[in-house]
């Protein structure tokens, strides 16, 4: 079970223990003592106060962070099924019943993907701006939408903001047109996400009429925090034009002490914070019918991990209103501005979630409402994951998930391809790597030449790293996928699934592996 013997020691944060047993209840040294150097997570706050709270500042902008905690339950307590007879979804004839012939299209509120996959949100962090084109540019060539996150426009400094609304944003629009360019036109599409700050901004209303954008999706949360989005801001002169363009920025950059501290180096970052909303269903209902009339073509709403009461009251709102999809995001998840200690121990882990959110829609169900699809999102990188996710939203009548929202993951794959290409042309890329699969990008970076043809250039690295993720992904998917011989994504259903331990199956409801199939066993051995 879950334990406190990290609370003091976060790789999060860089610190860490002076001796290795800590204590349990507290997570700090059995013995502390004054002669030590180490610099734990007490001591880190000592020195740094409210940085304490942060993944480690100097990393801002190259790179993600994500909850340390074990939460007790994850995708990792139930394996899938597989089978010896029958075929799914496709003629059984051994001819035919390969893996590559596995379809993992899906569709989420109208959006079509190749694979049950959705890329983001991407918003106003440096890591996101910095790694956008190899993520945009890979979504596009896989067939996966991928979501623009919060404060885009807000945060960028050559936005034009006349009257309180912005009217042109050069970052807003580098990031559709960047899609776009490699976007098929039918599999995939590039979704705007938009908090408190950017509808008062008027973001919606901008990339819906000027950028011709087809979906916008209501943030009201996250699965790394229950506060609004934050980033670092290393330079003054722009932490106070973003104080000025009404955000919260901490600490105040317009403070004369604060200014001085700066000048001396006590102070090297500010936070910028965003205000929460809190949602109401006469409200919400009035401004998707706007959204509608504004000409938006797909309509969600992402949630954070809250509390069970306020889960089922998103979707009465997103079913009153007739949202076409909605995102649960579960504890655990962040791209690098969330405080550490709401990624570790406030709200519900991804699995509870779900099950909770199918509780809700089974009500809705009988009640004969509309049910927006669902798309889950917390930490998912693999395949088998997505699966699991899947399978266990679909009680016969096809599954509610339709797919996953990745954020981190697919940041890392960019940020490796990006690297080790860069240890490449500098001579330095490890010697493991260079003996296996080759001295330079073209050789170690798999699908090249593909990828090459597509873009009609040279693939920067990290798109190519973005791609061969998404590859992989899906070709895995289909070898399970064939495994259960469905082959069709929308076919396995929990039937598919066992809990590996007590708590997935008290939680869950799916037996145990020594309990599937006992009747049936019955059946064919005494038949």
């Amino acid at each position: 079970m879950p334990n406190s013997s990290y609370l003091n020691a976060k790789s999060t944060t860089g610190t860490s223990l002076r001796v290795r047993d800590a204590c349990a209840v507290s997570g700090m040294c059995p013995i502390c003592i004054y002669e030590c150097a180490t610099l734990c997570q007490i001591g880190l706050a000592a020195l740094r106060g409210r940085e304490a709270l942060y993944p480690m500042p100097k990393y801002f902008g190259f790179s993600t962070a994500a909850a340390l905690k074990d939460f007790g339950l994850d995708w990792s307590h139930f394996n899938l099924l597989s089978t010896v007879r029958g075929a799914h979804g496709i003629d059984e004839d051994p001819d035919k019943m390969l893996f590559p012939n596995v379809s993992t299209e899906t569709s989420v509120g109208g959006i079509k993907l190749r694979l049950p996959i959705m890329m983001g949100a991407y918003g106003s962090t440096d890591v996101a701006k910095i790694f956008w084109e190899p993520l945009a540019v890979g979504a596009a060539l896989s067939g996966t939408a991928i979501i623009v996150g919060e404060n885009v426009c807000g945060v960028d400094p050559e936005a034009v903001i006349s009257n309180g609304k912005v009217v042109y944003s050069k970052e807003m629009e580098r990031r559709v047109r960047i899609y776009r360019e490699y976007w098929d036109g039918k599999y995939g599409d590039i979704i705007v996400q938009t908090n408190v700050e950017d509808q008062r901004l008027g973001v919606d209303t901008y990339v819906l009429s000027k950028l011709e954008v087809n979906c916008i999706e209501r943030k009201w949360g996250q699965g790394a925090k229950a506060i609004g989005g934050e980033i670092r801001v290393s330079d003054i002169n722009r932490a106070i034009e973003l104080k000025r363009r009404g955000y919260l920025v901490v600490p105040d950059p317009e403070d004369l002490g604060v200014q001085e501290a700066y000048r001396l180096g006590t102070i090297k970052s500010f936070e910028r914070h965003s205000r929460v909303g809190s949602p109401k269903l006469a409200d919400f209902v009035e401004d998707v019918t706007k959204l509608r009339e504004q000409g938006a073509k797909v309509i969600s709403i992402k949630t954070g991990n809250y509390r069970p009461i306020d889960i089922a009251y998103t979707l009465k709102i997103g079913s009153e209103a007739k949202v076409d999809y909605i995102t649960f995001d579960g504890a655990g998840g962040g791209t690098g501005m969330s405080p550490v200690p709401m990624m570790d121990e406030m709200g519900i882990p991804t699995v509870y979630m779900e099950v909770i959110v199918l509780r809700c829609i089974q009500i809705l169900n009988r009640k004969g409402r509309h049910i927006p699809d669902i798309v889950m999102a917390g930490g998912f990188i693999e395949e088998t994951q997505i699966l699991k996710a899947i399978a266990l939203s679909n009680f016969g009548n096809g599954p509610y998930v339709k797919a996953v929202v990745m954020g981190r993951a697919p940041i890392t794959a960019a940020m490796k391809a990006d690297y080790f290409s860069k240890l490449a042309r500098d001579g330095k890329l490890p010697k493991t790597i260079a003996e296996e699969y080759g001295a330079s990008p073209e050789l170690f970076l798999t699908n090249y030449i593909y990828v090459k043809k597509a873009l009609g250039k040279d693939p920067p690295p990290g798109t190519l790293g973005v791609y061969n993720y998404m590859e992989r992904l899906r070709v895995g998917l289909q070898q399970l996928l064939a495994g259960m011989r469905k082959f069709r994504l929308h076919l396995i259903d929990r039937n598919d699934l066992v809990s590996l331990t007590e708590l997935a199956f008290r939680v869950t409801g799916i037996p145990m592996p020594h309990e599937v199939d006992s009747e049936a066993i019955e059946a064919v051995l005494n038949s």
